[in-house]
């Protein structure tokens, strides 16, 4: 009989990444199991073993053969969850830190391919013209088909400054399209913000790092004293946001939500994979520091709000949607999200390598399980674009996990505990169909959306 240590993990919320994202490290995970080993199958793979090493054309290395069945173990399961060596398990935390060396491509597997979820803003994959939905064939000389998540990473890494040529396959061209990208050191900007105009604030949370929360808070009082007077509306824009960390999801929310409002609560076949998280600063900051909300403006609470999302949102930018959509908090602008519901727990081994196995599913604050759905705007604003018809989601991918719901249409959002919304999204929607053409089609409809909202509550006042 075996049992798993008591060790640290870190929860994920989203898929494999050029350098990887990890999230809330919490203590304690032990699985409580004394199951008997399946001798019949430990046999059957003794015998397999031996036959290889026996039989096989060329000579083949005991420590290969063990790491390919344990990555076929994992990867079989669904296609979030992977094995690391030690070399990559080092490069995969890494990511954490919001700097790491790559191409800066969110991907995930789909019958033996590599597809890709996102570019990560400000990269040389997005610089590139890679998108959303491509297929990697082949990365420099090498098929991708058989590779696994965790090889595929490692081909495309490597010292900044070095060439990797990346054949792609897009359903829009007929001909393979052949990109040869500069390897660098990402350093991913977690958070922008600008005011659109007076009165109208704007923040992008590209993907939930460590300092993201921080990031935020900054951002968000920088907004105020530049307007000068309180703002009359935000966008948060989460578009193409593939995930990371679960306490950043938290932290955002939380900006907005009513102390201690349910944000997003799991569950898992273990105590530790079972969690209700709030908008409370106990989860989401890190160490004995003040809390980043301390001086934040009262109008945060109340501030009408936009988020923005489409098929890359994934995974922590879908907790943020799916909260403050739930509370009535704010209106969901776009088009519908990737639906990765579930949560990954990241195990280290005692050869310094690990795992990341999925453990949980995520639900919204109503209870809602966005796995293999996703969010589904209040209002829908296409972004005019050839590709966004194009995007694969969580319920593309082989292997997916289900939802327990089942996976048609997401039915309409349960309200939860909450202030509901004053602005009536009828109005909004119909503001969101104004026919000029910026350059930001989706941006424009959710500044109008914020328009409408103005003058709803002008009306109101009177």
């Amino acid at each position: 009989m075996t049992t798993l240590r008591t060790r640290k993990i870190a929860l994920l919320t989203t898929g494999a990444l050029l350098g990887g994202a990890l999230t809330l490290s919490v203590q304690a995970f032990a699985d409580k199991s004394d199951s008997v080993l399946p001798l019949n199958e430990m046999r059957t793979f003794v015998e397999v073993f031996g036959r290889i090493k026996q039989d096989y054309v060329e000579p083949v290395e005991d420590k290969k053969l063990i790491n390919e069945a344990i990555k076929g173990m994992l990867s079989g399961l669904d296609p979030h969850s992977d094995y690391f060596d030690p070399q990559a398990f080092k490069e995969f935390r890494e990511g954490t830190q919001g700097e790491f060396g790559g191409l800066g491509i969110e991907i995930g597997a789909e019958d033996g391919l590599v597809k890709v979820v996102a570019p990560i803003e400000d990269t040389p994959a997005q610089k590139a013209g890679i998108k959303s939905g491509d297929l990697i064939v082949k990365i420099d000389d090498t098929p991708v088909r058989g590779l696994s998540l965790n090889d595929a990473v490692k081909r495309m890494r490597g010292k900044p400054g070095t060439k990797v040529t990346l054949t792609i396959a897009r359903k829009t061209e007929s001909k393979p399209l052949v990109f040869t990208l500069t390897r660098a050191v990402i350093q991913t900007k977690s958070v922008k913000s600008r005011l659109l105009e007076p009165g109208f604030g704007y923040v992008r949370v590209a993907q939930f790092q460590e300092h993201t929360v921080e990031n935020f808070a900054q951002a968000l009082g920088n907004l105020y004293k530049e307007n000068k007077t309180p703002l009359k509306g935000i966008v948060l824009d989460l578009r193409d946001d593939p995930g990371g960390l679960l306490n950043g999801a938290v932290g955002v929310s939380t900006a907005f939500l009513p102390k201690d409002a349910l944000v997003v609560y799991t569950e898992g076949r273990v105590a530790d994979a079972q969690m209700r998280l709030y908008a409370n600063s106990k989860h989401y900051m890190r160490g004995n520091a003040a809390d980043y909300y301390a001086k934040a403006p009262a109008e945060l609470k109340t501030v009408p709000l936009v988020v923005l999302v489409n098929g890359g949102s994934a995974s922590a930018s879908e907790i943020v949607a799916g909260a403050l959509q739930d509370h009535k908090r704010a209106l969901i602008v776009g088009t519908q999200t990737f639906g990765k519901g579930s949560v990954q727990s990241v195990l280290p081994l005692s050869n310094e390598g690990g795992i990341k196995l999925t453990t949980a599913r995520y639900f919204t604050p109503s209870g809602r399980s966005i796995q293999a759905k996703g969010i589904t705007p209040d209002i829908i604003a296409e972004d005019g674009s050839e590709a966004s018809s194009l995007r694969i989601r969580e319920a593309d991918l082989e292997k997916h996990l289900s939802n327990p719901a089942g996976e048609d249409a997401a039915p309409a959002a349960k309200p939860a505990a909450g202030k509901p919304a004053t602005p009536a999204a009828k109005a909004a929607a119909k503001a969101a169909d104004d026919d000029s053409k910026p350059v930001d089609t989706q941006l424009n409809q959710a500044l109008n959306v914020l328009k409408v909202q103005q003058i709803l509550l002008k009306k109101a006042g009177n």
